[in-house]
């Protein structure tokens, strides 16, 4: 975690001056500063210079690529728009939700975080807002960011994106599909793998794997295949989970066909040499940027994105062979 600096919140006579350094951020020159106003020799902002502190709660794994996106999105935003960000995560709900109350302690001007175990959140959330502190989602919990009373959210629908998935499997005339599972209870997870049950016309089966453990999840995908050939599409829920089901086809010896939910580098190479047929892209690096970025026009600008009624969205988008190449360079660069 990173040392954060005692808080500076934003009373309402600041708004106007706040919204003015915008100006300044274009230009190169400080913006945001601190007392002094001083800045660096070369006219750019220093870390934490705009005063403003937000802090990000992700459900994300260490050392996970796809959080590693999200948060050079959210970093990429703080840093346009001179706040001192923190970053923090926790895949354990009470350990997430911990996080949450550290933050409302710190006295932050903002927090955005997941709602991947949405009743976990709910009493964080409620702190936050008791303590004045605008509170946005990103992620997981696109059906439940407004119950729980979060401004906005920004992310994919999960539902939407497996029903565009159990579509595309009927184009490839595929007729039993395994949706694996990396993350017991997890909404986004479940809902997209009961999207691709709703349009699929084949059978749909989940399996359960501990996410934390890829040996295990290739042992076991590669067992599921051999005691059952019918199984001709396996549809992992991670990049990196699709990448242990190749190895799993490989070593059970199944024709078995991968499609896959996100992206990270090693899975545009599969796509383009084939052994994955397709991937989903909910865009995280996107995710984090809006998210953070929204949070600084909420308190300089008084914007809402999407109204505070719908959500932003950031997927789903279908990377294939035919247009892997377009985005085999970002995905090396970290940002896709």
């Amino acid at each position: 975690m990173n040392t954060s600096l005692p808080s500076r919140r934003f009373p309402r006579h600041r708004l106007a001056a706040l919204a003015a350094a915008v100006g300044l951020l274009v230009t190169g020159c400080s913006a945001f500063g601190t007392s002094d106003d001083s800045a660096d020799p070369d006219g750019a902002s220093g870390p934490g210079a705009g005063g403003m502190k937000v802090t990000l709660v992700t459900h994300g794994s260490e050392n996970d690529a796809f959080w590693d996106r999200v948060k050079k999105g959210a970093e990429a935003a703080a840093a346009k728009d001179g706040i001192e960000l923190t970053y923090v995560s926790d895949p354990d709900p009470e350990g997430q939700a911990e996080l949450v109350r550290e933050a409302v302690r710190d006295g932050v001007d903002g927090i955005a975080l997941t709602l991947a175990k949405p009743q976990a959140m709910k009493g964080p959330v409620n702190e936050a807002r008791a303590a004045d502190i605008p509170v946005v989602g990103l992620n997981s919990g696109i059906d439940a960011w407004k119950p729980a009373g979060l401004l906005e959210f920004f992310g994919q629908d999960e539902s939407v994106a497996g029903r565009a998935v159990g579509e595309k499997l009927n184009g490839l005339k595929a007729e039993h599909a395994l949706c694996v599972v990396h993350e017991r209870g997890n909404v986004g997870l479940e809902a997209r793998c009961a999207g691709v049950k709703k349009t699929f016309d084949g059978t749909t089966e989940n399996v359960y794997v501990d996410g934390t453990d890829p040996g295990a999840v290739s042992g076991i995908l590669a067992a599921r295949l051999r005691q059952d050939p019918s199984i001709d599409e396996v549809v992992a829920l991670g990049a990196d989970f699709a990448l242990s089901a190749v190895e799993a086809a490989a070593e059970a010896g199944s024709d078995a066909g991968i499609a896959a939910f996100d992206l990270n580098e090693e899975l545009v190479d599969a796509v383009q040499g084939g052994n994955v047929q397709f991937a989903v892209d909910q865009q995280p690096y996107l995710q984090g940027y809006l998210a953070v970025d929204a949070l600084w026009l909420y308190r300089t600008n008084g914007n809402i994105s999407g109204g505070g009624v719908a959500p932003v969205l950031t997927g789903p988008a279908f990377v294939t062979k035919a247009n892997a190449d377009s985005v085999a360079g970002f995905a090396a660069g970290g940002t896709r």
